[in-house]
């Protein structure tokens, strides 16, 4: 397991979320596996308003394409290599910026009526850290959704640069996540403009300038040591460090002049397309979300991708609250029934040997964003139930009438 670094690592460790299967390496639980679907699928109708489709490419890239670009030896130890039977050499993808280009340059000329064309995917991809390190922050293998774009021009490709990074805004808006747009290094994707996505956090590993008096930021890698303020406004610039969740890079026509993917102008005349590349680290923003809104001993989700949304639990067997249990499950099946948004967000914690304090502790590892608990006070007249909210750390006593009411205002994903 190695030592737990982080908050997110260990709870998500503990909690059963993530287990070990070796170094940056892991299983994702159930758990896990439902909210990774709920992100994709917020990320999906954010990418699909703005025109993007989907697309899924081989993992495995040829070493030949990669030479191509000039990356194979740029990338250094950090790209995974092997080769095939035949001696074919491939690696394992990190980005898929070659594979896109030759994919559209394998279509023929296209003509410019067919773009802005925007293609992207959701997979896994593979990095040889040296040290993989804070659980799912940062390992060897996980789950990027990359998008490539092909424009007219460069006038265009600025255009849709803009369109998806306001996307990226929309995503993480709609998590509630705090997010600050910083510069930054191009790195080896390549490209003349680049920008970060990162969520402001202690544990975060990018430091980061921040202007106190406009929204200008900008990754320390691109300023002097000494800059003290902000080059657009004057205001002082202060440190602070962020997780990177998202990056954007505008490539112009670095990949598709090497790969001839070209199109055919208004004046009857090929030119290469100009391309912009963006990612949003899917398993990183997960434990990044984690990482920023839970408490020392709760997980707390963003509430639209929360692996479920409500957590029911009856009274243990035996005890004097036991009658509850049937007052309890009629509330489940009327939840399920009133509210069909939560038909299956829903759990109804039937560990009925184990303390109700025992199955809440387990509820707020998970992070159920409420907890309702067939108490005591169910068996009054009217029945009152318990009904912890996890997000505030509130603890109410509601009527069968009122739960339902709270619950109906619980968006759906």
């Amino acid at each position: 397991m190695g030592e737990m670094t982080c908050k997110s690592q260990r709870l998500m460790l503990l909690g059963g979320l993530i287990c070990p299967a070796s170094p940056g390496c892991f299983h994702y639980m159930p758990y896990t596996v439902r909210a990774m679907e709920k992100l994709i699928k917020v990320i999906d109708r954010e990418m699909q308003v703005i025109g993007g489709q989907k697309v899924n490419m081989p993992t495995l890239c040829s070493a030949k394409l990669w030479r191509a670009s000039g990356r194979w030896e740029l990338m250094g130890k950090e790209l995974l290599r092997l080769a095939d039977r035949h001696g074919q050499e491939y690696c394992l993808g990190p980005t898929h910026e070659e594979a896109i280009t030759d994919l559209v340059a394998s279509q023929g000329l296209l003509s410019y009526k067919e773009l802005p064309l925007l293609l992207y995917q959701v997979t896994r991809k593979f990095r040889d850290e040296p040290k993989p390190r804070f659980g799912l922050l940062r390992g060897r293998e996980f789950y990027m959704k990359d998008m490539y774009t092909f424009d007219i021009s460069e006038e265009a490709a600025h255009n849709t640069y803009a369109l998806v990074c306001n996307a990226y805004c929309n995503i993480f808006n709609s998590l509630n996540l705090r997010f600050v747009k910083v510069q930054a290094a191009t790195g080896n994707i390549g490209g003349t403009m680049s920008h970060e996505f990162q969520l402001p956090a202690d544990i975060g590993e990018d430091k980061l300038m921040t202007c106190t008096n406009c929204d200008f930021s900008v990754n320390v890698e691109l300023i002097h040591a000494d800059q003290r303020y902000c080059s657009v406004c004057k205001g002082e610039l202060v440190e602070t460090k962020g997780i990177e969740v998202g990056h954007t890079f505008f490539l112009g026509t670095k990949y598709s002049s090497v790969f001839n993917a070209t199109f055919q102008t208004s004046q009857g005349k090929p030119a290469p397309a100009e391309m912009g590349c963006y990612g949003l680290g899917v398993t990183r923003i997960l434990a990044a979300s984690i990482e920023v809104l839970s408490t020392e001993d709760a997980i707390r989700w963003p509430s639209l991708i929360a692996p479920y949304q409500v957590c029911f639990i009856p009274p243990k067997k035996g005890s004097k609250e036991e009658k509850a249990t049937v007052l309890l499950e009629g509330l489940y099946d009327c939840v399920a029934e009133a509210v069909p948004q939560l038909k299956e967000e829903i759990v109804l914690d039937d560990r009925i040997h184990l303390t109700i304090g025992k199955r809440l502790k387990d509820a707020k590892k998970l992070g159920y964003p409420y907890v309702i608990i067939g108490g005591r006070r169910a068996l009054d007249d009217p029945s009152l139930f318990e009904v912890w909210d996890q997000n505030t750390g509130e603890n109410l006593f509601l009527t069968r009438e009122a739960i339902i009411d709270l619950l109906s205002k619980v968006p759906a994903c």
